[in-house]
């Protein structure tokens, strides 16, 4: 089983680190309207939700809002408070029994759920960073396949999502991703109001992506379109899709 403890843990020192000295006005491309001061202050305020869920068993669904998170009304938060939410959320999730079930939006309804969860949470968010600030992102390609079976296991809860995705009027399209640096495929099938199946293994879909793992995480998450993606078929659906399914 993945250590997805150590991933947060990872995750977590590489974004603090990106994060201390630099500008907090610097704007964030891929979060638009984002400056670095919002990223960081998005991040930590997800973390003390999930140490509130976590640490309290939370079993009824509750909005990162309701939770606080440290901040007066308008301030933004900082590397050390970025860093102390990164901490105590360590601490939590490793406190707990994997298995214990509390409330979760996505796939899964337990602690692991979490885990999991926040290790891809960050791992977006520091590429953020790091794209702000002229940096190419390393993804190892086995962590940017799980990336990819985390985001699709999820896509068909994210309610906001598949409100948008419903838009599309594309019920039975399908698209196939295929990385050509680790052993990962998905064929994603449109389904009805918005939601989608998925599974792995080889399809001929009505649009196929093939390239570099981390390339296809980074574009099903939204953040950019490689130029290391051939893709195969129609184009304006994979592009109305995407713009769609983005978290």
């Amino acid at each position: 089983m993945t250590d997805y403890c150590a991933h947060v843990e990872r995750e977590a020192a590489r974004l603090v680190e990106l994060v201390t000295g630099a500008a907090p006005a610097a704007p964030v491309p891929t979060c638009p309207g984002w400056t670095l001061a919002d990223l960081i202050t998005h991040v930590g305020t997800t973390h003390r939700w999930v140490i509130h869920i976590v640490g309290n068993r939370v079993q009824e669904r509750i909005w990162s809002r309701e939770v606080p998170n440290g901040l007066a009304e308008g301030q933004s938060g900082d590397p050390a408070w970025l860093a102390d939410g990164a901490r105590r959320l360590l601490a939590t999730l490793r406190s707990a029994d994997p298995d214990t079930p509390v409330w979760s939006w996505g796939a899964g309804r337990s602690a692991a759920y979490w885990a999991r969860r926040m290790a891809y949470e960050l791992l977006i968010h520091r590429v953020d960073a790091e794209l702000a600030l002229g940096l190419e992102p390393v993804v190892a390609p086995a962590t940017a396949i799980d990336g990819v079976d985390e985001f699709l296991a999820n896509l068909p809860y994210a309610r906001w999502v598949t409100r948008r995705l419903a838009e599309l009027d594309a019920e039975g399209a399908t698209i196939h991703l295929h990385a050509t640096d680790a052993d990962g495929e998905w064929t994603i099938t449109q389904g009805p109001k918005g939601r989608i199946d998925w599974e792995h293994g080889h399809a001929k879909g009505d649009v196929a992506v093939r390239g570099p793992a981390k390339d296809l995480l980074l574009m099903v998450y939204g953040r950019r379109f490689a130029g290391t993606l051939a893709v195969f078929g129609d184009r304006a659906l994979l592009d109305r899709w995407l713009e769609k399914a983005a978290f």
